[in-house]
């Protein structure tokens, strides 16, 4: 039996007297581990990024709603459709009854355009905020204020804006004192908000947040309001208030003990298990895809291999003749598919982590490399190498000596 050392050796010098046929045998696993490698640390990135960006609505932060805030079940929403509707009456009871609450305010939301001389953008968020909403809401206004109790009774017709309204109609100007046009009304610009990004595939600095007086004088139609609460502190107290806060409003809506809710709550917890579920399926795509991809290139393997044993039939035979045994041969064309497997895993390991540091440095998006990751990657090339190698090295192993010897 051959040592392991003189094994190896074998090995490297048939994959060097074959350069082309081995490059094409790694270019196979290759593409198959870049492609498990980047999908995984761009999902895993993927967490990170919207566990970061849910985040910033804050811990302690709820709302409530007469539809869903997230439509995962069309009869559920269509249903949703017949609730009663929200009223700032409902806020007010429940800035009153709420003793774990903190602040409670109230929002309605719907599209517009915003315009300034000569530029628009057709279809923003206009936002209606009562002025408690100052200490609820988890954006940082990046300059000027938040409207005051004042103006938002007296429907003062001013206006804080998002980063890409500040970006497209403002650009290279001071926003603030600036009037701006939101439908058919004139607002004064008081503030800017920091820039968010996207959360959920919604853009967050489209938007023009109003005093809700100011709302409901331009927006003639109803609208269900949306109640924000900021509670006491996090853990025991916040479910406190949710509860409390779920109380009040049953008890406003006239639902029995055993009624169903014909409202929705939701916080940064519901927001991530959503999420998680949403890339969990995906996740099994990708590694379905990916899987096809390495199943792929270890046919590609078996197939060189394959091809590999008939050019080398007088070798094997030769071998033979000389001493080598079955299990010496069946280790040698085994050892030369795992080296093989090997050098593309890591080539395709390194691509996929290139990719993700490409990712995560020019781009916001932070895609996360893991050391399990590449560990994966590995362990997938080596399989790959074993039971796609596993045939032909069998094949080699029982040719015939005598018959290897005479073929041309």
């Amino acid at each position: 039996m051959l040592a392991v050392r003189d094994n190896l050796a074998l090995a490297l010098d048939s994959i060097r007297a074959h350069r082309l046929r081995s490059a094409l045998t790694i270019l196979g696993l290759t593409m198959g581990v870049t492609t498990l490698i980047t999908v995984m640390t761009i999902v895993q990135g993927a967490n990170v990024f919207v566990e970061q960006k849910i985040a910033n609505l804050g811990t302690n932060v709820f709302q409530i709603s007469r539809l869903p805030f997230t439509i995962t079940d069309f009869n559920t929403y269509f249903r949703a459709l017949r609730h009663k509707y929200i009223e700032l009456a409902d806020m007010t009871a429940v800035a009153r009854q709420c003793h774990s609450c903190a602040l409670v305010g109230g929002s309605v939301t719907t599209s517009m355009s915003a315009r300034y001389r000569n530029r628009e953008i057709p279809d923003i968020r206009i936002i209606g905020h009562t002025a408690s909403m100052a200490g609820i809401d988890t954006r940082t206004v990046e300059n000027g204020r938040y409207f005051n109790a004042t103006e938002d009774q007296r429907g003062a017709q001013v206006c804080l804006i998002g980063h890409r309204l500040v970006e497209d109609l403002f650009a290279g100007m001071d926003p603030l004192g600036q009037t701006l046009r939101i439908g058919n009304a004139e607002f004064q610009v008081i503030g800017s908000f920091e820039p968010i990004g996207s959360i959920l595939g919604q853009d967050q600095d489209s938007l023009a947040v109003v005093p809700m007086g100011a709302f409901r004088r331009i927006v003639t139609i109803r609208r269900s309001v949306t109640i924000e609460v900021k509670a006491a502190g996090g853990g025991a107290a916040f479910d406190r208030a949710v509860d409390e806060a779920r109380f009040i409003l049953r008890s406003r809506r006239r639902l029995g003990p055993g009624a169903a809710e014909d409202f929705f709550v939701a916080t940064a917890s519901s927001y991530i298990a959503l999420w998680q579920s949403i890339s969990a399926a995906f996740f099994a795509v990708f590694i379905m895809v990916s899987a096809i991809s390495a199943v792929v290139g270890g046919i590609v393997i078996m197939n060189v291999m394959l091809v590999s044993v008939t050019e080398r039939t007088k070798e094997i035979g030769i071998r033979r003749a000389a001493g080598a045994t079955q299990r010496d041969i069946l280790r040698q064309f085994l050892t030369e598919s795992v080296l093989q497997c090997l050098a593309g895993g890591f080539v395709g390991i390194s691509l996929g982590f290139a990719a993700a540091v490409a990712l995560d440095t020019f781009t916001q998006f932070p895609a996360s490399v893991q050391t399990w990751v590449a560990v994966l990657g590995v362990v997938l090339s080596t399989s790959i190498g074993l039971f796609f190698g596993i045939y032909p090295a069998m094949r080699a192993a029982r040719l015939d000596p005598v018959a290897a010897i005479r073929s041309e």
